[in-house]
């Protein structure tokens, strides 16, 4: 990612429209799963400015890893001290610490490589029956300016990122699209970019209009909302919830439920 990007991010996630959205819907998946606090380990790989470690926090002890001394320098100034720098190829963690680990729309960057390496050491740093939360961008053939500025290798879709995480050894439990409602417009401003191409090295993330933000997060908070009880069948998004089996749990596997 681009240096000034951490700046921009930091600066607007408290009120940004595709931030906010995104931690309603993050919120409403992990409280289905964790209705009641719990005690529990908790990694954010790739943690970024720390907004998402803020958001965590009710589910358990938060730490944060990041392979930018930008990023985690912005987590200090939120006032976050659980700390690390390294790559998430290779977690300095020893094996079955953490109960759950996300990592959102971090795989997709060109400086992971195979994403599979990741997924590896996500499954050896999880606890048997812990779980994996996984937010990535979708569709490849959405590539688009800020992909660029951003350095997305990748987009996803549900089934190749079910099928990775089989192949790791995860159960996977959840995995569904989102950010649907607004796909729409996302597809428009991706043919008029291909029509006269964006100059300069910013990406979408910048300020906006109050209004503009409050009415994107209304439906970004809709959507979050049916997927408390459904899937979404497309999005500019793609999530997965999955689990290390346990022991106990034999070589039986979930039904899983998704689109693409």
């Amino acid at each position: 990612m681009e240096p000034s990007e951490y700046q921009t991010m930091y600066s607007v996630e408290g009120r940004h429209w595709w931030y906010v959205g995104m931690q309603h819907i993050s919120i409403s998946l992990l409280r289905q799963t964790y209705p009641q606090p719990v005690a529990q380990q908790i990694l954010d790989a790739g943690c970024g400015t720390g907004a998402v470690m803020r958001y965590l926090e009710p589910f358990g002890e938060v730490t944060g890893f990041d392979y930018s001394p930008l990023a985690l320098a912005f987590c200090q100034q939120r006032g976050l001290t659980r700390l690390y720098r390294g790559s998430v190829r290779e977690l300095p963690f020893a094996n079955g610490h953490f109960d759950l680990i996300t990592s959102f729309d971090v795989l997709c960057h060109k400086s992971i490589g195979d994403y599979r390496a990741p997924l590896a050491e996500f499954y050896r740093a999880l606890k048997p029956g812990g779980r994996l939360f996984l937010r990535l961008p979708a569709y490849n053939w959405l590539r688009a300016h800020h992909d660029k500025v951003v350095h997305t290798a990748h987009r996803f879709t549900a089934g190749e990122l079910r099928r990775a995480l089989q192949e790791t050894g995860f159960r996977p439990e959840r995995v569904t699209y989102a950010n649907t409602l607004l796909f729409p417009l996302a597809l428009a401003k991706r043919f008029a970019e291909r029509l006269r191409p964006p100059q300069g090295d910013s990406s979408d993330v910048r300020p906006n209009p109050p209004w503009q933000d409050n009415l994107f997060v209304h439906f970004l908070r809709a959507e979050a909302r049916w997927l408390s009880h459904f899937n979404l069948p497309f999005g500019l998004t793609v999530i997965a919830l999955a689990q290390k089996p346990d022991a106990s749990s034999g070589d039986q596997r979930f039904a899983i439920n998704d689109e693409g």
